[in-house]
């Protein structure tokens, strides 16, 4: 999330993310690419969205929610708004907007990962909001405003030969744009009833290119041959997890929020890893990111005990 206003429930739910996951849960398997169905493929077109296809793929995903004609038109309307807002908002940080960004915001309907896991009930209906915030989808964890999903996925540089690493399911949203530019991505949540829920929502709509697993981030992903193209965080770490260096490729890059956990003054770090093996970083926008859990918070308890 990047630095906004945050509602106190807001903050509440991420507060009590921090206070439950402070040990990692036990890794659940990986979740294999599912196959794809009729007319779709890995990065290809996606089925073609319409009310009715909503409704299947939410109940396909376990997530039944009826919607009404009404809700979904204007959510369609609001789309056209928001993606103007997105190419805007990235010209003015880069210069100009990623085609590829562009397109991968266009193809995702994003009011399927609105989603209130922990009361199970959808917030589709307040999807594609004017003012672009972060929203809340339980068990501490948040959707990330849209203006700042575009502007780290466009900072990511994502290229279609790409593998990346995403540290931090979440929604799944980050995730599924993603797959719509890379070859492959692997994402990681710690928190268990929500990663496991989140990797039934990709075969619904025909994404084949995204493998999940519930564990603890910090140790990244190491059974995957080759390492990384390129890494992003999605959660506030005090420092950069040392796995996450090692599985990065030479070439590749690394986004990651540093900072305390629930304090301002975070800010979004970009790590580049040369030819020959060296890191450097660069300090980039201010942000506001829930913490990273599991050994990172552990060994921050550590810290704070020999102080």
């Amino acid at each position: 999330m990047f630095r906004r206003t945050f509602s106190a429930a807001l903050l509440a739910s991420m507060a009590g993310r921090a206070a439950a996951q402070t040990a990692a849960p036990a890794a659940a398997p990986a979740t294999p690419p599912a196959p794809a169905p009729a007319g779709a493929q890995a990065g290809g077109p996606l089925p073609r969205w319409s009310r009715d296809a909503y409704i299947a793929a939410m109940q396909a995903s376990g997530r039944p929610h009826e919607i009404s004609a009404a809700t979904f038109d204007g959510i369609q309307k609001r789309k056209d708004t928001a993606l103007k807002s997105i190419e805007r908002y990235l010209a003015q940080r880069f210069g100009k907007a990623d085609p590829a960004v562009l397109k991968a915001f266009a193809e995702l309907p994003r009011e399927y990962y609105h989603y209130q896991y922990a009361e199970k009930r959808s917030i589709a209906g307040e999807t594609y909001e004017s003012e672009a915030k972060p929203w809340a989808i339980g068990f501490g964890s948040a959707l990330s405003d849209y203006l700042g999903q575009a502007y780290m996925t466009q900072a990511l540089q994502p290229r279609p030969t790409d593998t990346v690493l995403e540290i931090g399911t979440g929604s799944g949203f980050q995730s599924s744009l993603l797959s719509r530019i890379v070859k492959s991505v692997y994402s990681i949540e710690i928190i268990e009833p929500l990663g496991k829920a989140v990797a039934g929502i990709y075969k619904p709509l025909g994404i084949t290119n995204v493998t999940t697993k519930v564990g603890d981030g910090f140790y990244g992903w190491p059974e995957v041959q080759g390492g990384f193209d390129s890494i992003i965080v999605t959660c506030a770490a005090q420092y950069v997890p040392p796995a996450l260096f090692k599985q990065l490729k030479p070439g590749g890059r690394m986004l990651i929020p540093i900072g305390q956990p629930f304090k301002r003054g975070q800010f979004l770090f970009i790590y580049s890893k040369d030819a020959d093996g060296k890191v450097t970083s660069r300090k980039d926008v201010g942000v506001f990111f829930i913490p990273m859990t599991g050994a990172m918070m552990k060994g921050q308890a550590a810290s704070d005990a020999r102080t």
